[in-house]
Order: structure tokens, then C-alpha cells, then sequence
């Protein structure tokens, strides 16, 4: 990656070698009420953030929340790089971010959140941050703000506490999520790759659970080829476009269900000029969504094969895979699932370990082989809505969970029992 690197101010640097207590596992109380000694500064974070458009395709916006991210935490001492994207389908992008904090044991940890929100330039303005009754709204308030203040929180409860017995730990921030991640990806996975635990800080779902599995999607073309003619004249010399477009269809159509959980959606077809002429062309936007990997390549191959068979005579078909994004699969986030409970359990948190039809970049990094879990923010809701929320209430406790978490992957990547396994809880 090349990028701008901005290295820790001296005085704020966490080198960890003068900390006589670094490999030390906090308890759950120590956990818990660090996390509370920072809530100030999160919802300062969040209230900021909140502020700043954002949208994906708003690359100056996204630009000066990695700005402030990226000087937040040089200033809390991480090694920072702003790595810049790659131009995608002729649009730029904001960079992505890159801190990293070295510590005295081995495993390394990546927690990532997005920087874009779904909302247009003006957003801010119109639906400025608020809080009532504990409930903070604002636009991209959940998806993925108070993500991406929970990780510079977390990291904050692991220095308060003077905790630094991971190899290495990572705080990566991109830009276009929303859009699945064209511009990021790429980077997002030089980053994740041979970590021994990823962290996706998408919040949590409205009941408290985490997200340990989601449906990998796929956006497929299906281009008809065949002749123009005119209709009342010379009809026979025509490839009706449409009339394959519609059998088509229908057969792809078909192939929903054909798996538990698999999905798939023609949602949009289009075909012809005018009444009076044989259409030569017409197209199929199909989207499939299954939460299996073998699942959603079998179904892609089938459309495939339907592609090369044509019912029309004469009549050409072309298939073309815009993107494919893999499922978050159980067998990717298990082992973490299981760590994750432990800690929560020993927090007083229940929860259970959800799976939903969205995608995330969770989805990628997972793809990677690297063990993940998402859904590690705060709880919130209405996500991409005019009424999007985040409870206040859960933001001490989530961030002690994250915390302790990664404190629970390094021990247990130390050989070590897991983080305060003799706290009550």
C-alpha cells in the first residue's frame, strides 16, 4: 500500500515495553468501567462524525471524516496511513484508513467499520445530531458511526488499562461499504489477511445480537441478442429479443428456493423501442443471494448453462457477472462466536449470534479464510432511514465487549486462560 503515514506524537505513543503490567488480563469490572471512563468521548466522537456528510459517492466528505479519523488516532498512538483508492467505473473515492498499534504478544487483530453513509450532501444539515431519552439519531448514526467510534473506544479501554498483549492491533477504515466496497476491497484484504481475528464493527441488531452469518449476493447481466424487423411487413425476419427475455425469465425465476435461504430477484427487465419493430435487444438485472458459497456458485453456473441454450432460434445470450460478493459463513465465525459469548457472559451481556440477508464487509474478509464476527457495535436500528437510531445505554457495554474480546483472542493466542475467566459476572 502507499499511502500518508502519520506516525504518534511521542508523548502520546504507546510503547509498550515501560508497562510493567502489559500482559495482565483485565477483569470484567476493569473492562467495564474503563468503558464507562470513555463514554464522554465517544459521544463526542459520535456527535462529530454525525455531523459530516458522507455519502459514498462523496468523496470530499468521506475525505474529512478519514482526515479526523486518521488524526484521532495518530493523537491516541497508532502508526496511521491514508491509503488512497483506485479510480472505480470512472468515479474516485474517498481513501482508505489504516492505524496499527504494535504490543508484546502475538496474535493481530483487525477491527474495521465503514466511513460512508447512504445519504446525500445536505443530509447533515437537515437531520442534525439529537439525543432523546438516550437515543441518539442523525444520519449514518448506526450504520456505521458509532462503528467506527467504537473502535477507537475500545482501543482507548485497552491503553487506559495498560493492556497491550496482542501482536499487533489494527483499526481499518473504508470508504464505500455501502456500495460494496469496489474502491476498498482490494486494500481492506491486504490489511485482514493472516490476522488471526477480524472484528466487523457494524452494529449490533435491534435485539443485542451479534451477526455471525450473512447471504453472499451476486448482481448478474443477462444481455439478449437478436434482429430487428419491422413487425408488419417482414416479421419472420426478426430474433425476438423479448420473447427469449421472457422465457428466460421465467426459468431463472425458477431457481429460487431450489436451496434453503437461496434467492433470486429479476428486478429489472427491459426490451424493445416501439410497438412496430421486432426487438433486437433486451436485458435481465438479476440479483442472487444464497448463504452458502457452493450454493451461490451452483446457481450462477445455472444461469450460465441457461444462457448457452436458447429457446428462440437464432437468438444469442450473454451472461455477465457484474459482482459477487461470497457469504459470511458459520464456519467463519464459530470459534469467535464462541470467545464472544464467554466475554459477554462474564460483562453480564446475553446474546445470540444472528444471521441476516445484508452483506458487509465481513463478508470479504471472512472470504480471506481469516476468522471473523460482525455486528460488534452498539445496538441500533433503522438503518439507511429517516428515524435511524443508536441507544446510548449499550455503548459502555458493547465497547467492554469489544475490548474484551480482543484481550480474549490474545490470550487465547498466548495459550493463556481466556480474559477474566474467574470474574463473577
Amino acid at each position: 500500500m502507499a499511502g500518508t503515514t502519520v506516525r504518534p506524537p511521542s508523548a502520546a505513543s504507546v510503547t509498550v515495553d515501560h508497562r510493567a503490567d502489559a500482559r495482565r488480563a483485565p477483569t470484567a469490572e476493569e473492562l467495564r468501567h474503563a468503558a464507562h471512563a470513555v463514554d464522554g468521548r465517544y459521544r463526542d466522537d459520535l456527535a462529530h462524525l454525525v455531523g459530516i456528510d458522507s455519502g459514498s459517492h462523496d468523496a470530499v466528505g468521506v475525505t474529512r471524516v478519514a482526515e479526523w479519523a486518521a488524526a484521532t488516532l495518530a493523537a491516541d498512538g497508532f502508526d496511521v496511513e491514508t491509503v488512497p483508492t483506485p479510480e472505480h467505473d470512472g468515479r474516485r473515492f474517498g481513501p482508505v484508513v489504516v492505524a496499527r498499534r504494535r504490543g508484546t504478544g502475538t496474535a493481530r487483530v483487525v477491527l474495521f467499520a465503514h466511513m460512508d453513509t447512504v445519504f446525500p450532501a445536505g443530509t447533515a444539515a437537515e437531520r442534525p445530531f439529537r439525543i432523546a431519552d438516550g437515543i441518539a439519531y442523525g444520519p449514518g448514526v448506526c450504520d456505521d458511526v458509532a462503528g467506527i467510534a467504537a473502535g477507537i473506544a475500545a482501543a482507548r479501554v485497552l491503553d487506559r488499562l495498560g493492556y497491550a498483549a496482542y501482536g499487533e492491533l489494527v483499526i481499518a477504515l473504508t470508504p464505500d461499504e455501502e456500495i460494496g466496497s469496489p474502491a476498498s476491497r482490494e486494500i481492506l484484504a491486504e490489511v485482514a489477511r493472516g490476522a488471526d481475528a477480524a472484528l466487523c464493527l457494524e452494529c449490533a441488531r435491534e435485539n443485542g445480537d451479534l451477526v455471525g452469518a450473512r447471504k453472499g449476493v451476486a448482481d448478474v447481466l443477462v444481455s439478449i441478442h437478436g434482429r430487428a424487423a419491422h413487425s408488419g411487413v417482414e416479421p419472420e425476419r426478426g430474433i425476438n429479443a423479448a420473447v427469449e427475455a421472457a422465457r428466460l425469465l421465467l426459468d431463472v425465476q425458477a431457481l429460487s428456493g431450489a436451496e434453503p435461504g437461496l434467492t433470486v430477484n429479476v428486478g429489472r427487465v427491459a426490451s424493445g423501442s416501439r410497438a412496430n419493430i421486432v426487438p433486437e435487444h433486451a436485458e435481465l438485472h438479476v440479483e442472487v443471494r444464497a448463504t452458502g458459497l457452493a450454493e451461490l456458485v451452483a446457481t450462477l453456473d445455472a444461469i450460465d448453462e441457461r444462457g448457452r441454450h436458447p429457446f428462440v432460434d437464432g437468438a444469442r445470450i450473454e451472461v455477465t457477472r457484474l459482482d459477487v460478493c461470497p457469504p459470511l459463513e458459520r464456519s467463519a465465525t464459530d470459534d469467535l462466536a464462541v470467545l464472544a459469548r464467554e466475554v459477554g457472559a462474564r460483562l453480564g451481556l446475553a446474546f445470540d449470534v444472528a444471521a441476516t440477508g445484508g452483506a458487509s464487509d465481513a463478508n470479504f474478509v471472512a472470504a480471506l479464510g481469516v476468522p471473523t464476527l460482525d455486528g460488534l457495535g452498539p445496538v441500533g436500528g433503522g438503518d439507511h432511514g429517516v428515524d435511524e437510531w443508536l441507544d446510548l445505554a449499550t455503548v459502555p457495554e458493547r465497547v467492554a465487549l469489544l475490548a474484551g474480546l480482543v484481550v480474549a483472542v490474545a490470550e487465547a493466542d498466548a495459550g493463556a486462560p481466556a480474559a477474566g475467566a474467574s470474574d463473577a459476572a
